[in-house]
């Protein structure tokens, strides 16, 4: 209670300091010298002035000419002895002020000013009976009062800690205390505010500050540099101040701490929220808290290079996959070669391209489904498709405004038919040649999450109204891999869960097709074998049914290279397609394997076996 008293009394008493600080500078021999000069002459001022009014009083008696030599030479003495005592006076008040009471002898003065008059009230008012003890009370309540606040004033509240103190935020919560406060504020453009004494939690310093006069949460924030200043902080620790939960107060943070250190970050199924609609983001770095995030709203991902932005969202596309379906579309490649195995995933251009148009026509064939079921929000499993690098797939489709308008729609009605977009960018910009979101897809992206950016304007696509989070200012360096800002959770940062390549390869394997395009991995069926009672000669039955079975690829780069071989001649990529009954991405990945391991060769005519290769 008395630390929460303290920051009220802490401005009376630093002005009841200085002020006697002051004093106490003037109190010099050479003023004490110049007073007590000025006191002579104003004692003798005052003498002389007595002599002159009572020598012209007695000229007046003597004679009744006002013309007369003695009473105009009287009054000329008088008015020039009053008009010295008149400029001894002011001399001696001036030698005063250079030379004045200390404070507690001033205090002394004033409160025997009023103690003594209460008592002889208190005493006058009083009967036989009883004793009228209110003016002394009323009295004695002032000096206590006077007392009191300067006690607390000066008091110097301890911070609440949870562990021993690092050497820096010794230094912050020494300079945080109220008295240093209100005796530094004044210099660095602060008066008027006052600190209450900072606490130490698992997230770092905080301390409210009192706002008084025109101060505001918002005018106090533009002083971030000069309360940087006054605490002596380092450039790089971050500080916050924000609104309290009672008017004229705001709240001061220094992130010296993170509440997630010494704790995992590896993300396992366990993490997985019961709540269908949520999952996890990470841990709030200030509070220890999980963030936790729609799961069917649609996502922004901002992360400059080397951020960790890749890992940040493992854990997010696992829980969609373990949950749904997953596509994802990887303009970079890095992240697909550890999905592919697991999910479906599109990398080269013809992939992408597919992997859109499948979409897009699932999206319209569940809102021919819906209507047929006369349901306005889809009730089956959530297809999520993450785009990965979003600049390089909309460099892909720029030529392409069917495909690009095909993206832009499943963008934006997408959700209601339970296909939900979730977008990453190393560079969230909307303008410019290369954009990183298109202008027409990012307003559709309510949930957003920041790493670190390059600057302001990236900040601002990226966190929309919530940019004053400043991910631009994120401190670079390994252990800031995977910490970022939420929009709309506040400007504290969340460490992501992360999940490495083994993590993502040990998931069950999934791998969603449009309804128009079969999986790629099921073979096709085998015709049964005739039944023995139809074969017309005697002893084929037993013959047929001894003989091995052809045996069927196992592999799509089996197949590929059947295909090849069965062709008579070069034969094109698209034919291979067709007599295969594989995907267009996944010949596409198969010939380039082929051909970089030697077994199949690319010429002007189309697609052959390589020099040296065995025919079947």
């Amino acid at each position: 209670m008395l630390d929460a008293l303290a920051p009220a009394c802490a401005p009376f008493a630093a002005r009841w300091d200085a002020e006697a600080d002051r004093r106490m500078k003037l109190r010099t021999p050479e003023n004490l010298k110049a007073l007590m000069t000025a006191q002579r002459e104003h004692t003798s001022a005052r003498a002389t002035a007595a002599t002159a009014k009572s020598q012209r009083t007695a000229a007046r008696a003597a004679s009744k000419n006002p013309l007369s030599a003695a009473r105009r030479a009287a009054a000329t003495a008088d008015k020039a002895a009053r008009s010295h005592r008149s400029s001894a006076k002011a001399t001696l008040k001036a030698a005063r002020e250079n030379y004045p009471a200390t404070m507690k002898n001033l205090a002394t003065r004033w409160h025997t000013a009023h103690v003594l008059p209460a008592g002889f009230a208190s005493w006058a008012l009083s009967t036989p009976a009883d004793w009228a003890v209110w003016p002394v009370s009323v009295s004695a309540a002032v000096v206590g009062l006077n007392a009191g606040m300067l006690l607390l004033g000066r008091r110097q509240g301890a911070a609440t800690v949870d562990e021993e103190m690092s050497a820096e935020e010794r230094q912050l919560v020494e300079r945080l205390d109220p008295a240093h406060w209100v005796a530094h504020a004044d210099e660095r453009g602060l008066g008027g505010t006052v600190t209450t004494p900072p606490k130490i939690g698992p997230g770092g310093i905080t301390c409210e500050i009192r706002l008084d006069g025109k101060w505001t949460v918002k005018d106090l924030a533009a002083k971030a540099d000069n309360i940087r200043n006054l605490l002596g902080a380092r450039s790089a620790l971050r500080l916050r101040i924000t609104g309290a939960s009672r008017g004229g107060w705001a709240v001061l943070t220094l992130a010296t701490r993170r509440a997630t250190d010494g704790t995992s970050a590896m993300w396992t199924p366990d993490l997985i929220p019961a709540d269908r609609f949520m999952m996890s983001l990470g841990t709030d770095t200030e509070t220890g808290e999980p963030v936790l995030v729609p799961f069917d709203e649609r996502m922004l991902i901002a992360g400059a290079s080397g951020t960790g932005k890749s890992w940040s969202t493992r854990p997010l596309l696992a829980t969609a996959h373990l949950r749904g379906d997953l596509v994802l579309i990887d303009g970079k490649g890095e992240e697909g070669t550890v999905w592919e195995s697991v999910c479906r995933v599109a990398v080269e251009a013809d992939e992408i391209e597919d992997a859109i148009d499948e979409i897009h026509a699932e999206m319209n064939r569940r809102k021919r489904d819906m209507k047929a079921r006369k349901i306005s929000v889809w009730d089956g499993p959530q297809l999520t498709v993450l785009v990965d690098e979003g600049q390089v797939v909309l460099a892909y489709v720029k030529g392409d405004a069917d495909r690009l308008q095909r993206l832009i729609e499943l963008s934006s009605l997408g959700r209601s038919r339970g296909i939900v977009l979730w977008w990453a960018t190393q560079k969230p910009v909307m303008s410019g040649g290369a954009p990183g979101v298109h202008n027409l897809i990012a307003p559709n992206l309510l949930t957003r999450f920041s790493l670190r950016v390059a600057d302001a304007q990236e900040a601002q696509t990226a966190l929309d109204d919530c940019a004053d989070y400043q991910p631009q200012k994120i401190e670079r360096g390994k252990e800031w891999r995977g910490h970022g800002y939420l929009k709309d959770y506040g400007p504290r940062i969340i460490r992501t869960w992360t999940l490495d390549d083994d993590g993502v390869r040990a998931l069950p394997v999934k791998v969603w097709h449009g309804s128009a395009n079969p999986p790629a991995e099921v073979p096709a069926p085998v015709p049964a074998a005739r039944p023995a009672g139809l074969r017309l000669v005697k002893g084929e039955t037993e013959s047929a049914a001894s003989a091995p079975a052809p045996a069927e690829p196992v592999t799509n780069r089996d197949r590929v290279l059947d295909a090849v071989r069965a062709a008579s001649g070069p034969i094109a990529q698209k034919d291979i397609t067709a007599a295969t009954g594989i995907d267009k991405g996944a010949v596409s990945r198969a010939v380039k394997a082929l051909v970089t391991s030697g077994e199949l060769a690319k010429t002007d005519a189309g697609i052959v076996i390589a020099a040296g290769e065995v025919s079947a």
